[in-house]
C-alpha cells in the first residue's frame, strides 16, 4: 500500500502500557506490514504487534497522542513524536478505507458468483436430465412416448396401417428382423423408416409399395434399429417435451400426449444420420438379410462398401424374407 510504504522506515519513541494499572515503559514504534511493532529500547525484542487498520487514537487533537490497538482495549501507547502521530492516523485511515472497499466488493462478487453458478446449473440441468431419463425410464413409459408419438403423426396425416393380413405379414417381417415393433404409416411423404421411443420401427406405406421385394423395407428397418443404438430416439423426444416436461415424467412416470405435439413431424423433416457400416453389416448378417439391394437403393457415400461387404454377396439367403404372398400382404397393409 501507498501510504505504508511511505512510512515503513519512520521510527519513534514511546511510552507504551501493557494494561491498566501496569507501569509503562519505553519502547520503539515502527511500522511492520499492516502492524504496529511496539519493541523493547535496550534488547529491540518486540513486545507487541498492534493491527494497524484496528489502531484508535483515544485523544483526538490532544498532545501527546494517546493510542490504543482497539476501541475496547486498556493497551496504550503514548506518542510526543509529530510525525510518527501524523503518519499513524494517515496509514490506519487508509487501511480502514480499504477495508471497507473490499467488504464493498465482497458482496458484489458473491452475487457475480452465485450468477455464474446459476447459469452453469440452467445449462447443466437440461443435458443431465436427458442423460439420466435415457438411463432410468422403464420400457413401459418408452413404449407410451412412442405410442404418443405415433398419435400425433395419425393427427399429421400418417396413421399406423392395420389391415388384419398385413398385420400378420408385418408380424413375421419383425420375427425375422428382431427390431423391436414394426408399424407402417400411412399417407404421402411418411418416412422409408422412423425409429422411435419404445423399440418401435414405423415404416412408411410409399417406400413398401415402391419395391418388389421386401429385402429393401427390411434394410430400411435395420438400418433405423441401428440409428436407433447410437442416438436413442429417446433422447430427442425429450429435448422437445423440455426440461420441465421431462421432470415431470421422471417424478410422475406419466406422458402427456400434448408435450410431443409436432415432434413426430420434427423428426420426419430431420435428416437421418449415417449408420455405421461396420455395424450394419453386423446386423444384417445376424438377421440373414443381404445388405446390397438396400444400399443400392438408397446410395450414399457408403454404399459401396456396403455391397463390398454384403456377407451373401450374390447369393440369396437360404430363408426367404417372407413368401410372395406375406409380401403382397404387406404392401396392402394400409389398403380399407
Amino acid at each position: 500500500m501507498t501510504a505504508l510504504r511511505k512510512y515503513q522506515r519512520l521510527e519513534c519513541d514511546g511510552l507504551w502500557r501493557a494494561a491498566p494499572g501496569t507501569q509503562r515503559r519505553d519502547v520503539v514504534v515502527a511500522f511492520g506490514e499492516a502492524s504496529l511493532i511496539l519493541s523493547d529500547v535496550r534488547s529491540g525484542v518486540p513486545l507487541a504487534h498492534w493491527s494497524l487498520p484496528a489502531v484508535t487514537r483515544r485523544n483526538p487533537s490532544a498532545h501527546p497522542a494517546l493510542f490504543s490497538p482497539d476501541a475496547e482495549a486498556g493497551e496504550t501507547l503514548e506518542i510526543d513524536d509529530t510525525d510518527m502521530i501524523d503518519a499513524l492516523e494517515t496509514v490506519a485511515t487508509a487501511l480502514r478505507r480499504g477495508g471497507q472497499g473490499r467488504g464493498r466488493i465482497r458482496p458484489t462478487l458473491t452475487v457475480g458468483v452465485m450468477v455464474a453458478l446459476g447459469l452453469a446449473v440452467l445449462l447443466w440441468l437440461p443435458g443431465a436430465l436427458v442423460d439420466h431419463a435415457v438411463r432410468t425410464l422403464p420400457g413401459a413409459t418408452r413404449a407410451e412416448i412412442g405410442a404418443a408419438i405415433l398419435g400425433d403423426l395419425a393427427q399429421a396425416g400418417h396413421p399406423v396401417c392395420g389391415a388384419p393380413l398385413g398385420l400378420r405379414a408385418l408380424g413375421r417381417l419383425q420375427d425375422r428382423l428382431g427390431v423391436g415393433r414394426l408399424v407402417v404409416l400411412d399417407g404421402d411423404g411418411a418416412p422409408a423408416a422412423l425409429a422411435l421411443p419404445g423399440g418401435i420401427v414405423a415404416l412408411g406405406r410409399p417406400m413398401i409399395e415402391s419395391h418388389d421385394s421386401p429385402e429393401i423395407a427390411a434394410g430400411h428397418a435395420l438400418a433405423a434399429a441401428t440409428r436407433a443404438e447410437a442416438a436413442p430416439p429417446l433422447r430427442a423426444a425429450l429435448r422437445h417435451i423440455g426440461t420441465l416436461g421431462t421432470l415431470r415424467l421422471l417424478t410422475t412416470g406419466e406422458v402427456e400426449p400434448r408435450a410431443l405435439r409436432g415432434h413426430g413431424a420434427a423428426r420426419i423433416a430431420r435428416p437421418l444420420p449415417a449408420a455405421d457400416p461396420a455395424t450394419l453389416l453386423a446386423r444384417f448378417a445376424t438377421a440373414e438379410v443381404p445388405v446390397a439391394p438396400w444400399a443400392r437403393a438408397t446410395g450414399g457415400p457408403r454404399a459401396a462398401r456396403l455391397i463390398e461387404g454384403d456377407p451373401f454377396g450374390d447369393t440369396p439367403p437360404v430363408r426367404p424374407l417372407l413368401s410372395d404372398s406375406d409380401w403382397v400382404a404387406l404392401q396392402d397393409i394400409c389398403q380399407r
